[in-house]
């Protein structure tokens, strides 16, 4: 049975994996193609939620991933998914890139 999925928010974030480890966490994004051209992190993978079954190997299961998406909800879907395929440090980013603009960078474009 997987676990539970845990929820982070972006400041929580960036206080435990800072800019300058990116290589301590796996930040994967979720959305479509069409909303990441709208506004994207630069530290984020991208692997849109209905590719994810067949890239899953692109994903290191050793090391955290946190989940985002445009508010959080579908990235909760993708970390349980993750859970229940072995990967054991798995975080869903609550608020997703919406929360991300309003707490980190309020440069970013909200949609």
């Amino acid at each position: 049975m997987a676990g539970i999925v845990e929820e982070l928010s972006p400041r929580a974030f960036c206080e435990r994996w800072p800019e300058e480890h990116p290589d301590r966490v796996q930040l994967l994004d979720v959305r479509a193609p069409e909303e990441l051209a709208l506004v994207s992190l630069p530290r984020a993978a991208h692997i849109p939620m209905m590719e994810l079954p067949a890239r899953l190997n692109e994903l290191d299961p050793t090391r955290p991933v946190v989940v985002m998406c445009h508010s959080g909800q579908r990235s909760r879907h993708v970390a349980a998914f993750l859970l229940a395929n072995g990967f054991e440090q798995v975080y869903n980013l609550s608020g997703g890139i919406d929360a991300w603009s309003a707490e980190i960078d309020p440069g970013l474009p909200r949609y």
